[in-house]
């Protein structure tokens, strides 16, 4: 096994992945920018390397500065997390050179299954179905019209080179398609390096379903189960649970049988998520892989009481699965909600600042993944999300009564988030149907605006705090206002 682990992540998913190594017993290693210098996760760590200047390119995509950091601290392994270097082939591959080991996927299936086009024709040659569409890439404005007649409007133009809802637009007619396309290309370049788009049919009332699966390299690969992901802003995921309403056992059984089938064709290793979209008549289609950790992995590991990191690290350390498919059983409903620094009234934008005051919920059935602190920033330079929030229980209605109860819990001040907004959308006469299609949000949410005293409560909160704190409050309290973690709340893994 491992004796240390760089984590070349910032946030909720280093925080997260620290926290199963210390279990482990292995040492941590974490990496950041200037301005993540005294953030959660470099606080959490055993060390800690700074990379560079707070831009992605200079400090968690330079590779050459976290190999010379996985050099000098004698890191045997790499966790990606997710985002940044996860699903970059190029680094995986750099990783199996040096002596490193990614813990990860094989540098040869990111490449395979992060080339959306490749990866469809994979799934076809696999037997698993596929949304009619391109089976490459294309930029010539005259195929792409003449494939978009061929399959019919509306259609979705997607990045070839990678996800996430970048480079993907929505198109209705042939006159937007030229546009659409031209803007789609720009947008997966900045994002991806890869201008490279295609088309495929765009399915409106569907859902987003996807399954977790692991692979050893002894030969062993299973399913975890699925998770329902079709509540969506901007083509990105916001609440996530498991199981799903719409899979029966029968269908459960079928979906995850193309998931094993899928990551088995690709020669897959370690964790990974194969995605679906499933039409109302119950057919489902191939989406695309996710070569790594997913934000949402909490909630499987919630109903089937498996840590997917450790699964993770132990795979990539050598050893076989510790479980086998039969050993998989879903216990109780879970839901995830992510907590980002955004204003839901203001088309989600990003809301980076200071973190003045932070209460979370507690009690049992709820997991709270953080990667803030009072006190602490949200950097403008990097994805605004804080923290994920997720609650178990023993059925849907009772695992929705606790999502609400927590999310009226927890407080952040200084920066705006969507916790309001969470909260309606679980009171939603649909969502409580289980109604969840990938259009829920422009359907049902698009002329959402506060209830005024979620605001005035907020604010009255934050007030009697400060209050509080200055007349000799709690030392909890003396903390949340000052803004300053004591020593014995930041040190980690302390040794003498």
């Amino acid at each position: 096994m491992f004796r240390r682990i760089l984590i070349a992540n910032r946030g909720e998913i280093a925080c997260r992945i620290m926290a199963t190594c210390r279990e482990m017993g292995i040492e941590t290693v974490a990496v950041h920018s200037a301005v993540d210098a005294t953030a959660a996760h470099v606080l959490a760590a055993d060390r800690a390397i700074l990379l560079g200047a707070d831009e992605p390119a200079a400090s968690y995509l330079n590779q050459d500065r976290i190999m010379a950091a996985a050099r000098e601290t004698k890191a045997e392994a790499i966790h990606p997390g997710y985002g940044f270097l996860a699903e970059n082939h190029v680094f995986a591959a750099r990783c199996e050179d040096e002596g490193v080991t990614f813990i990860g996927p094989p540098a040869a299936a990111i490449r395979d299954l992060g080339d959306k086009t490749v990866a469809r024709q994979m799934m076809m040659d696999s037997g698993v179905p596929v949304i009619p569409g391109l089976q490459h890439a294309e930029t010539d404005p005259r195929k792409l019209a003449d494939e978009a007649a061929r399959i019919g409007y509306p259609v979705l133009i997607k990045a070839a080179a990678g996800g996430g809802g970048k480079g993907m637009r929505v198109v209705a007619s042939a006159e937007a398609l030229g546009e659409a396309a031209e803007a789609a290309g720009r947008e997966a370049a900045a994002a991806f390096g890869s201008g490279a788009i295609y088309i495929e049919k765009y399915l409106a009332q569907a859902r987003h379903v996807e399954f977790q699966i692991m692979a050893d390299t002894h030969g062993n690969c299973i399913h975890l189960l699925e998770r329902e992901c079709s509540i969506q802003r901007r083509h990105q995921k916001i609440i996530e649970e498991t199981p799903s309403t719409a899979l029966t056992p029968t269908l459960r059984a079928e979906m995850g049988a193309a998931a094993v089938r899928a990551a088995r064709a690709a020669g897959y290793v370690n964790a990974g998520t194969v995605e679906f979209l499933l039409d109302p008549e119950g057919r489902f289609y191939f989406l695309e892989v996710n070569t790594r950790l997913q934000v949402e992995h909490p909630i499987t590991e919630m109903v089937t009481g498996i840590d997917m990191v450790r699964e993770q690290i132990r795979i990539a350390a050598g050893l076989p699965l510790a479980y086998a498919q039969a050993d998989i059983a879903g216990r109780g409903h879970a839901i995830e909600c992510r907590i980002y620094a955004e204003d839901p009234q203001n088309d989600f934008l990003p809301t980076p600042g200071p973190v003045a005051y932070l209460r979370i919920p507690e009690g049992p059935g709820i997991r709270v993944d953080s990667g803030i602190y009072a006190g602490g920033q949200v950097p403008v330079a990097y994805d605004p999300i804080m923290a994920k929030l997720i609650v178990h229980a023993e059925d849907r209605e009772a695992a929705i009564a606790r999502m609400r109860r927590s999310l009226g819990e927890y407080v952040i001040m200084g920066v705006k988030t969507p916790i309001a907004y969470l909260r309606d959308v679980l009171d939603h006469e649909a969502f409580r149907a289980g109604a969840t299609f990938t259009d829920f949000i422009p359907r049902h949410m698009a002329a959402w605006s506060p209830a005024q005293n979620d605001a005035h409560a907020a604010a009255l909160a934050f007030i009697a705090d400060d209050l509080t704190a200055s007349t000799g409050g709690s030392e909890r309290r003396d903390q949340a206002s000052v803004g300053v973690p004591t020593p014995w709340q930041t040190l980690g893994a302390w040794r003498s």
